[in-house]
């Protein structure tokens, strides 16, 4: 019952911001302030629900060196989109029109760390770390990665191959960064980053929801393998294969710090796994 009741907890902070970002009808001061309070309240309801389900420490949340690697985590998340809008550039596909605005992209922050907090916790800090328990780290990562891909098929300019490219590249990824920390923070980080940067940077889609404009009035055009169409740039191949080599580069990191759990040892390692320094 703890995955129930965790999941339910980290998601009624979801709703709740969702709907007081529906309320201040698109302000993206209020927006701004709103999504701040809802990734902190996002946390705290998340630590609160699993010492009382576990009657542990929450030691993926740990305070420790938070800022820090949330901070490393922001870096490598517009690194990453950046790289991928340089490519779609090279190409003539991605055009700046002009300057957007900052208030749009002070909304962005808002909206973004909302997203970025709660869905962390939702889909690495609850269901990958507890399915790894039981099949390992393997997977669990394919398994959680498929179900986040599939819960973008929600979105409005939403498209299959949308979801699988989301599957493959934040799926892998962002489990990948907190399989190599054992922490949450680093995921959390690469995912506001790599998300504000798409939107509140380069002024495109994110995942097929038309989101508000950010520092720059960007446009793509060309083919949708390279540019995501619709979806946005998260469906180009070019996010595929950078979100796959920096996968690759923290699972090769996590094996490094014996951070793997492989099916067979599941009943000598799951008692261990949280307490796994990065």
């Amino acid at each position: 019952m703890r995955v129930v009741w965790q999941l339910l907890a980290v998601a009624a902070v979801a709703f709740i911001g969702s709907q007081g970002v529906a309320v201040v009808g698109g302000n993206p001061w209020l927006t701004l302030v709103i999504g701040v309070l809802t990734a902190v309240a996002g946390v705290a309801v998340y630590r609160w629900v699993v010492r009382r389900t576990e009657h542990r420490p929450v030691v993926e949340l740990d305070r420790p060196g938070a800022g820090l690697a949330a901070g490393r985590g922001v870096l490598i998340g517009i690194a990453l989109f950046g790289a991928v809008i340089a490519n779609i550039a090279l190409l003539g596909d991605y055009e700046v029109r002009g300057w957007g605005t900052v208030a749009g992209a002070a909304g962005l922050v808002g909206f973004m760390a909302a997203a970025a907090v709660t869905e962390e916790l939702l889909f690495r800090g609850v269901l990958f770390r507890i399915v790894e328990e039981r099949t390992g780290t393997g997977i669990a990562l394919v398994l959680t990665g498929v179900l986040f891909g599939l819960s973008h098929l929600f979105n409005p300019d939403a498209t299959l191959w949308g979801a699988i490219a989301i599957a493959i590249e934040a799926g892998g990824l962002l489990t990948a960064a907190y399989v190599a920390t054992r922490k949450l923070w680093l995921p959390i980080g690469l995912h506001f980053g790599w998300n504000f940067a798409g939107a509140g940077i380069f002024g495109t889609v994110v995942s097929g929801n038309g989101t508000p404009q950010g520092l720059l009035d960007a446009a793509t055009s060309g083919p949708s393998i390279i540019t995501g169409g619709a979806f946005g740039p998260e469906g180009s191949l070019y996010s595929v294969l950078f979100c796959v080599l920096a996968t690759t580069a923290f699972l090769w990191l996590a094996r490094r710090r014996g951070n793997l759990i492989p099916r067979r040892k599941r009943a000598e390692r799951v008692d261990t796994v949280t307490t796994l320094a990065p």
